[in-house]
Formats: structure tokens, C-alpha cells, sequence
């Protein structure tokens, strides 16, 4: 498994716009192949984004990436962010995640 990382500059005043625009498309990674994803928000300035996606290889994130539908949402977001965008790619060598929070953390 591979994750990749996409980081994402946003232009001056187009935060909002991008947002809600790209947040179908990052979705979409799971139509792909993806068996996880996320894309988050800077708390601060607001205008950085990170999206993450684990796929089983990274031929399954470039069918996502060139595909014509997301090559589509890109054209038409161009402008809202800045390039070029180069994802990064990561060996998966742990992850895990809590079920349940514990009642009693861990002081």
C-alpha cells in the first residue's frame, strides 16, 4: 500500500470556492481504488490544503489523477491553486486508529 500526498496552495481569497469545488474529487479517489482518503484544512490562513489517499499501488492513484473527470475538476478550478502539483508518494509501513476514544487517557 501507498499513501500519496497532495499539498495544495490556494490563491488569496479562493479558500471557500476551492473547498467546495475539489471536495466531490478528492471523494472520488475511493471510485479508483483508494481504501482511504482525507482532505484537510489549515486552521490558520485557511488557504492550505492537504488531501491524502492510500491506494494498493501507485498506478491506482495516476488512474484517479489523469483520469478525464479529475483532469476536468482541475482545468476547471485553474487559477483557485497554485502549480505545479507534484504529489509525493509514501510507503505505508504502520497506521492504526482508535474505535472507541479510551475513557482514562494516557496522562
Amino acid at each position: 500500500m501507498i499513501q500519496v500526498q497532495l499539498n495544495w496552495h490556494i490563491n488569496p481569497l479562493r479558500g471557500d470556492k476551492f473547498a467546495e469545488a475539489w471536495l466531490p474529487a478528492a471523494e472520488a479517489v475511493l471510485d479508483y481504488g483508494a481504501v482511504e482518503w482525507s482532505f484537510v484544512r489549515s486552521l490558520e490562513g485557511r488557504l492550505d490544503f492537504i488531501q491524502t489517499a492510500i491506494f494498493p499501488t501507485k498506478a491506482d492513484f495516476e488512474r484517479y489523477w489523469y483520469s478525464e473527470t479529475i483532469a476536468q475538476v482541475r482545468v476547471e478550478l485553474a487559477g483557485t491553486y497554485q502549480v505545479p502539483m507534484v504529489p509525493t508518494y509514501w510507503e505505508v509501513v504502520g497506521a492504526g486508529e482508535a474505535k472507541e476514544l479510551s475513557p482514562n487517557p494516557a496522562p
